[in-house]
């Protein structure tokens, strides 16, 4: 990996540091000094030429003349979360991931007591509310589902019995198989034995159904029969002739694949029902605007209460956080280093005293100037900048413990308290409250989202620098998947439609008492775990890393590494131009900073000793001074 100088870098590391104001006109050899002007951070731009008089000038010139201002270049402001793609693919995620709707619903919905992750560049409170408008149409369709089956007993005179067993047995191993894969091969030769028995029975109870074709029905009745013979011979104890006798069943009113057609019309649309979801509320074009949107007319008084305070503390910067996991929310660590340096006075200055105030206050408008696009002739040139940097985001959170709140409410979210906190917090140093200056960028709508946490604090005559980098990659593919799935599924031939409809019809009956039993669970522990009067909590999940996938692109790790060290360079920039004007030495530096297997060290340094990583060390003498890190790699 090449080596780049970092600014302020002198060729000789022996020479003396030079006056405060060097006479001399050529200064190329001598480190920038961060009180002088520095044209790579200077933020306010020149002020416009007057309009000269004369007759060759018109008003379209002097328009012309305004919108090429350079301090008309306008900040961008990032995607609103609540209509970010992310948010929407994750919300379209709620009506095709069971086991993922079910998580959100009992992270935020169940457990009440549980504080709200931070949310980054989506709103969990919507995403919440797709998980029970999700919720609501499942049990919809399997309460209707469920009542043609059970229907279809009597009606049928007891002989849809035999389409019903065979379909639960073969839900039952189609579940299984997944479990068997990764046991022995015995098990998995028996699951395959096991899979094709069943399947052959269903498909013997499927010809059974036929009306106009006697011989597919009596090759049915013949092969169902056949194969009905080893497990009643197993369970011979069973007196079936006494329970059928018992069970007076009607005559038959309608034909077995009445019922059956009736369930796989049923089912056929409830999968059109997503397809008609993201053509409305939630394709691109509409999902913007919430008013449209069906999940948002919420009736139940506890959903209402829950999402409003969702959505009071995600995007709060007050973080109420969970000690297992203190930066949840975030996504993943991304290299985390630390430095340590030993304040020494500059030659012939009375050094002030930094504070972690003073230190942030000049990292913060340089990390802000990453907005401003570089000259590009005028204004105009400069707007169409697309790069995500101009969205770029910084703003001051503390993190808390839940510890001493008696509810959720209670937690110091609005702006006087937090006031207090903030301004108590920078500079104690603790534990358990600790102050970051936080900044975010969001990239590719919202999906990559990079995250740097900034701390300073000067304890004993040495400055540490925390810096924390965190990254969520991009959603679950197959929920960014939802467009086209949807898609096909509508463009596709009624065929097609209906074999996909047939095929589910069997597995419709355990799915739809699963459904059921899910939802009696979860209002079951509502009602009976107390979670509205437990103490407040930490939050366990967060929705946004629920939903993030395990890769990224080439070209999305591409744009994570230019965010991470560009923000990066400016915050090691502001850190020492807050040292140089507090009169403590910084120019007599000479570092390198070298990125090595993920971690970073000072290569050379004068003067002064520097560790990065969790367990640095650092050997310092007159000439040189040699710092390694431990390997921070993410895994």
């Amino acid at each position: 990996m090449s080596e780049s100088p970092v600014p302020g870098q002198r060729a000789d590391p022996d020479r003396p540091d030079p006056p405060d104001r060097p006479d001399p006109p050529d200064r190329s050899d001598e480190p920038d000094r961060p009180d002088e002007p520095d044209e790579r951070y200077e933020l306010d731009p020149p002020a416009p030429p007057n309009r000269p008089d004369g007759p060759g000038w018109s008003d379209e010139q002097d328009e012309r003349d305004e919108a090429d201002r350079p301090d008309r270049v306008t900040v961008r402001s990032p995607v609103r979360p609540e209509a970010s793609e992310a948010c929407r693919y994750l919300c379209a995620g709620t009506h095709l991931d069971k086991r993922f709707r079910d998580t959100v619903i009992n992270e935020l919905y169940v457990h009440e007591e549980r504080f709200a992750a931070p949310s980054f560049g989506i709103d969990a409170a919507r995403v919440l509310a797709h998980a029970l408008l999700a919720r609501r149409l499942e049990l919809r369709w399997a309460l209707a589902i469920l009542a043609v089956w059970v229907a279809a007993l009597p009606l049928t005179g007891g002989e849809f019995l035999w389409i019903m067993l065979p379909s639960l047995l073969f839900t039952a191993v189609s579940r299984t198989r997944r479990r068997l894969r990764r046991a022995s091969p015995l098990l998995r030769a028996l699951g395959t034995v096991l899979r094709w028995y069943v399947t052959l029975m269903l498909v013997a109870a499927m010809l059974t159904m036929f009306p106009f074709w006697d011989e597919a029905r009596q090759l049915g009745s013949g092969l169902l029969g056949l194969l009905l013979h080893p497990p009643a011979m197993l369970f011979s104890f069973v007196p079936w002739r006494e329970l059928s006798a018992w069970i007076d069943w009607p005559d038959p009113l309608v034909p077995l694949y009445v019922p059956f057609l009736v369930i796989a019309v049923l089912v056929g649309l409830r999968q059109g029902g997503f397809a008609r979801l993201m053509d409305g509320p939630l394709s691109a074009a509409h999902f913007p605007d919430p008013t449209v949107d069906p999940a948002e007319a919420v009736r139940d008084g506890r959903a209402r209460r829950l999402l409003a305070l969702v959505r009071r503390e995600q995007h709060s910067p007050l973080a109420i956080y969970d000690s297992a996991d203190p930066f949840r929310g975030a996504g993943e660590p991304y290299e985390p280093w630390t430095l340590t340096v030993e304040l020494r006075p500059r030659a012939g200055h009375q050094p002030e005293p930094v504070d972690n105030r003073a230190a942030l206050e000049r990292v913060r408008p340089l990390v802000e100037a990453l907005r401003t696009p570089s000259p590009h002739g005028s204004p105009r040139a400069a707007e169409v900048v697309r790069d995500r940097l101009r969205e770029l985001e910084v703003d001051e959170c503390v993190f808390l413990p839940p510890d001493g709140l008696r509810r959720r409410e209670e937690a110091p979210y609005d702006a006087e308290r937090f006031a207090v906190q903030r301004r108590e917090a920078i500079e104690e140093g603790g534990e358990a409250r600790r102050h970051f200056l936080r900044i975010r960028v969001g990239g590719w709508e919202g999906e990559l989202m990079v995250t740097v946490y900034v701390r300073v604090h000067t304890q004993g005559g040495m400055l540490m620098l925390e810096v924390a980098p965190y990254v969520l990659l991009p959603v679950l593919r197959e929920f960014r998947d939802a467009d086209r799935t949807a898609h096909r599924y509508v463009h596709n031939s009624a065929f097609s439609k209906a074999v996909r409809a047939l095929t589910r019809t069997p597995s419709s009956l355990a799915g739809s008492v699963a459904l059921l039993g899910g939802w009696s669970g979860s209002g079951w522990n509502v009602a009976v775990e107390g979670n509205r009067g437990a103490l407040p909590e930490g939050p366990a999940l967060a929705v946004r890393e629920l939903g993030a996938s395990d890769e990224a692109s080439l070209f999305e790790w591409m744009d994570v590494r230019r965010y991470l060290q560009s923000i990066q360079e400016r915050v090691g920039e502001g850190v020492k131009h807050a040292l140089y004007d507090a009169g403590w030495q910084t120019a007599a530096f000479e570092q390198k900073i070298v990125n090595v297997s993920g971690g970073v060290y000072i290569e050379s340094a004068r003067n002064s000793a520097f560790g990065f990583g969790e367990r640095s060390t650092a050997v310092t003498d007159n000439n040189t001074n040699r710092g390694t890190g431990n390997e921070q790699r993410r895994q």
